[in-house]
């Protein structure tokens, strides 16, 4: 079954639903569900993809060396130009 979740707790959870909501809400709620739960899976099959796809061009792309940053600046190298 699913996980630790028998058939019995799943027919009670069913039941208790069909006495809260009703009969003719019930399958109405069951399509929101169904629904959501596709957009859902819509939505992590396509940031995986995404996800995948960049690791993919970063791995193919050459290794760029990384922007020299510019010489750092010392008191020193400040003070001795003042002198001049």
């Amino acid at each position: 079954m699913i996980g630790s979740i028998g058939l019995p707790e799943i027919l009670f959870v069913l039941v208790l639903a069909l006495l809260v909501f009703g009969p003719k809400r019930l399958p109405q709620m069951g399509r929101t569900l169904g629904k959501a739960l596709g957009e859902f899976r819509r939505a992590t099959s396509d940031l995986k993809r995404t996800v995948d796809n960049e690791l993919r061009a970063d791995l193919l792309s050459p290794d760029d060396p990384p922007p020299s940053s510019p010489p750092a600046t010392d008191g020193k190298a400040a003070s001795s130009s003042e002198d001049e």
